[in-house]
């Protein structure tokens, strides 16, 4: 099967997506899933000649129904209702203030290109390789790494970094207002397992086969004491504090799949309001000290064998363990409930 049947790149946004023309080469032949936050009665202007589907707030009522409330709002984790209906094996998401950037050459990053080559080659958790990625052309095992392990493991989540912008939280932004990040580092690593890592959600690709389930974004946004801390969550559970970072490391840890992080770069070239990210950032900011100690102690138990298996244990370990520090986290705990019940409904094959 071609690739580009077999790839959606997920877009959430409030805007017009004119960022687009820019990505046409790259993007073109790709399905669009086009997630609109904010006001469903607004017009969201998309460039001609993509293919694309666009769901506002009340396609995300209408298809995902009392359990609609687990979506976020005014938030860019809405992004992750475009993964609960791609039924396409690798999903790229980006964010539409991000343009593509250029390598040391000065030649375009085709960073779609890169995910891929990154999703589709083994990643090695269990032992670092010193020349990062051994699976890259021109680089290998170096000298000790055990032949055992030279195989590696599926690789379930590529993420990428950003030129100009850094992905910086609001008291960072305030002391460096005006840092830019021009530094282009041309590698590829596993992230270990056991060690956490910021995911960070405007530049990162996954096999939806293998980890979809887990790649929810939390609870942010309107009506709820916390915001940008979407990402942070899928990777912390994976391990990251970006909710669906932490989530699907200690899930991709537990189930023996792998993280990479480098390559590609893409240009951010927005630096949002460090005021603003404050207000929304704050509690997150305290709540982490706490948060991420209890994913790093969190073992899943043997008899999850399955993502949605360990996703659903994980939220009722969120529950009596993070309960505590605030109500939030029991109706966070809900929400992921809610989120594997909503996946299951609307993709029931999904392992099987």
């Amino acid at each position: 099967m071609a690739l580009v049947d077999q790839l959606d790149i997920v877009i959430p946004t409030i805007r017009n997506l004119d960022f687009l023309e820019q990505w046409r080469p790259f993007f073109q032949p790709y399905h669009l899933i086009i997630v609109q936050d904010g006001d469903p009665t607004k017009t969201i202007k998309v460039p001609p000649g993509f293919d694309y589907e666009l769901f506002n707030r009340n396609d995300i009522e209408r298809i995902v129904g009392d359990k609609a409330w687990c979506i976020s709002y005014k938030d860019s984790a809405c992004r992750c209702f475009g993964f609960l209906v791609s039924k396409k094996r690798y999903i790229y998401t980006i964010d539409d203030d991000c343009f593509v950037a250029k390598d040391p050459s000065n030649e375009d990053i085709n960073a779609l290109e890169q995910h891929i080559k990154n999703l589709l080659s083994p990643a090695t958790p269990y032992i670092f390789n010193t020349l990062y990625d051994p699976y890259r052309e021109g680089a290998d095992f170096v000298r000790g790494y055990p032949f055992s392990l030279r195989e590696g493991v599926p690789t379930a989540i590529s993420h990428g970094l950003w030129l100009n912008i850094p992905d910086y939280d609001a008291p960072t932004q305030m002391v460096k207002p005006l840092e830019r990040n021009t530094r282009y580092v041309d590698a590829v690593l596993t992230i270990p397992k056991g060690t956490l890592y910021p995911m960070c959600g405007m530049n990162m690709a996954f096999d939806r086969a293998l980890i979809g389930p887990a790649m929810y974004f939390g609870l942010m946004g309107e009506g709820q004491p916390i915001g940008r801390y979407d990402d942070m969550w899928a990777g912390w559970c994976s391990k990251d504090l970006a909710w669906p970072g932490w989530c699907s490391k200690v899930i991709c840890d537990h189930l023996g799949l792998g993280v990479k992080t480098g390559l590609p770069y893409i240009y951010h070239s927005k630096a949002s309001n460090p005021f603003t990210n404050l207000r929304k950032e704050y509690k997150g900011i305290f709540w982490q000290e706490e948060i991420i100690p209890f994913f790093q102690q969190t073992q899943l138990s043997k008899d999850s064998t399955s993502v949605t298996a360990c996703y659903l244990e994980l939220a009722e370990k969120v529950r009596a363990g993070l309960g505590h520090i605030d109500p939030y986290f029991a109706k966070l705990a809900d929400g992921m409930v809610a989120w594997i019940e909503t996946w299951q409904a609307l993709n029931p094959d999904y392992e099987k």
